[in-house]
C-alpha cells in the first residue's frame, strides 16, 4: 500500500472519531445510548483481555470456514451445471437471482425451525448466504469463455473433460476468483445474521447479548470488530488473490 493512501485512511479515521467525540460532548444523546470513543475502546480492551471476544472470534471463524467452504463447493457445482446445461439454465437457473436477492436474515427463522438454535443452523445460513452469489459468478464465468478458444481447442482434438479443464476452467478463473470474493462477503454478512439469533458462541451472539443488557459500548465495539475483520480479510486475502489472477490474465495492469 502506498504511504499516501495509508495516511489518507488514517486521517479519515481520525476525522470520524473526532466527529463522534464532538457529538458525544454535545450531550444531545444520553450517555447510555451514545457512549464516547474512549468507553468503546476500553470495552474492547476488556473484552480481549478476559478472552470473551477472542472466543467469539474463534467461534465465528469456525462457522465461516465450514459454511464458506460448503458455499463455494455447492455454488461452483451449481454454476457449472447452469453454465454448461442450457436446459438447467433456462429452468432452475433463472431463479438464481431471485434466491440471491433474499436477505440472509430471512433464512434464519427457516434454519431455526428446521434445525434448531445451534451452530448447525448458523452454518446453514452461511451456506445459503454464499452459495447463490458463487453460482451466479461461476455461471457467468462459463458463459464468458471466448468461443474462439473452444473452437481452437476442438480443432486440435480437445473435447469433453479435457476441453473443460484445460481451456474453460483457466479462461474463467478471473470470474471464479471474483465469485469467491463475493461469496466471502455475503457469507460474512450471513454469519452475523445467523449468530445474532442463535444460541451459540460467536460475534453475532455476543452482539445480541450486549444489546439485551443495553451495554451500548459493547454493541458499538462488536460492530466495529465485524467491520474491521471483514475489511482486513477482504483486503489482505481475497482482494489480493483476485487482483493477482486478473493481472496474470491481462485484465488489469
Amino acid at each position: 500500500m502506498k504511504p499516501s493512501i495509508l495516511i489518507k485512511r488514517i486521517l479519515f479515521i481520525v476525522v470520524v472519531i473526532g466527529i463522534w467525540q464532538a457529538v458525544y460532548m454535545s450531550g444531545y444523546f444520553p450517555e447510555i445510548q451514545f457512549p464516547s470513543p474512549i468507553r468503546v475502546f476500553n470495552s474492547l480492551i476488556e473484552g480481549f483481555a478476559d478472552g470473551t471476544l477472542i472466543k467469539a472470534l474463534i467461534a465465528s471463524f469456525k462457522h465461516l470456514l465450514i459454511g464458506l467452504t460448503l458455499a463455494i463447493t455447492f455454488g461452483t457445482l451449481l454454476g457449472v451445471l447452469f453454465g454448461k446445461s442450457r436446459q438447467a439454465d433456462e429452468t432452475a437457473g433463472m431463479y438464481l437471482i431471485a434466491m440471491q436477492s433474499i436477505p440472509s436474515i430471512v433464512w434464519v427463522p427457516l434454519a431455526i425451525m428446521l434445525i434448531g438454535l445451534n451452530e448447525t443452523a448458523v452454518i446453514f445460513v452461511v451456506v445459503l448466504g454464499g452459495t447463490f452469489v458463487m453460482a451466479l459468478n461461476v455461471r457467468t464465468a462459463v458463459h464468458s469463455v471466448p468461443p474462439q478458444f473452444i473452437k481452437a481447442a476442438r480443432t486440435m482434438g480437445s473435447k469433453g473433460l479435457d476441453l473443460f479443464f484445460k481451456v474453460e476452467v483457466p479462461a474463467s478463473l478471473p470470474y471464479f476468483m471474483t465469485g469467491i470474493r463475493l461469496a466471502w462477503a455475503f457469507s460474512w454478512r450471513a454469519l452475523m445474521a445467523g449468530e445474532l439469533l442463535s444460541n451459540g458462541p460467536g460475534l453475532g451472539y455476543s452482539l445480541r447479548y450486549a444489546m439485551d443488557f443495553a451495554v451500548m459500548e459493547q454493541v458499538i465495539g462488536i460492530i466495529i470488530i465485524v467491520g474491521v475483520v471483514g475489511s482486513i480479510v477482504d483486503q489482505m486475502i481475497f482482494s489480493k488473490l483476485e487482483k493477482k489472477v486478473m493481472k496474470r490474465w491481462g485484465l488489469i495492469k
